[in-house]
């Protein structure tokens, strides 16, 4: 029984440490930003695995026709090959962050592979624009404690989310805009896509009809920011509940 009892403890602790590292709430390995209270006044949409030609374009209009600012986590391959497109996120107010250079799951880099990817993807963006945010977005979210003692030896933020529409699926907009709905609490950040890891190029017309619609359904109710307005709104919660 010893035994059995033993193997079982094994199983439960490592799933509990595989959960951590991939989980965007987790916080065992290290402190990550996941949003504000719920209850909060404010949300965040996010868009990973861009630049992408046309569908990061749609969103900028899709965004600009609410008057709302966004955060984009970008792969530095697809920055690389399509800084123009980085330029007019920036030029419309957004804000860019790093995603990798080619998008691995960080949890199987060494250090240095990781600390590489950083370093390259950080290369790409200041090529394409010069300064830009110090936020990083850890692919798949997945990470380790030395993921995320890399990404702050560099500087880097580290952002997760707490709301994710499943849009990398292939889902019709309906769908997304019912998933995110019911995970919406106040205080969120909304992680979306308008690119795709495993090719540029890839179909995201149906989220950019979801993020005009979540826009449209929301904007009513809560404050759309984004990333580093939403980390200053949480310095200022945590100030004032001192």
């Amino acid at each position: 029984m010893g035994t059995v009892a033993f193997s079982a403890g094994l199983a439960v602790t490592a799933a509990v440490v595989g959960y951590q590292a991939m989980a965007p709430s987790g916080q065992w390995y290290g402190r990550t930003f996941t949003g504000l209270k719920p209850g909060s006044k404010q949300l965040a949409l996010t868009y990973d695995d861009g630049p992408n030609d046309p569908h990061t374009l749609r969103l900028l209009e899709a965004l600009a026709k609410h008057d709302v600012k966004a955060t984009f986590f970008l792969i530095g391959r697809y920055v690389k090959q399509r800084p123009d497109i980085v330029r007019q996120l920036i030029q419309a107010g957004h804000v860019v962050g790093n995603h990798t250079f080619s998008h691995p799951n960080l949890i199987f880099a060494s250090p240095l592979q990781a600390k590489l990817q950083l370093l390259d993807c950080t290369q790409a963006l200041t090529d394409a624009v010069g300064e830009h945010s110090r936020l990083f977005r850890p692919p798949f979210g997945g990470r380790r404690p030395s993921t995320l003692r890399v990404a702050r030896s560099l500087g880097l933020e580290p952002v997760m989310w707490s709301v994710t529409g499943g849009d990398w699926k292939g889902k019709p907009a309906e769908y997304l805009e019912r998933r995110v709905g019911r995970q919406v609490r106040g205080g969120d950040v909304i992680l979306l896509h308008d690119g795709d890891h495993e090719a540029f190029g890839a179909d995201r017309s149906q989220t950019v009809v979801a993020t005009d619609r979540l826009i449209g359904r929301y904007k009513s109710e809560f404050e759309f920011v984004t990333v580093p307005e939403m980390m200053k709104a949480k310095i200022s919660q945590v100030s004032f509940t001192r």
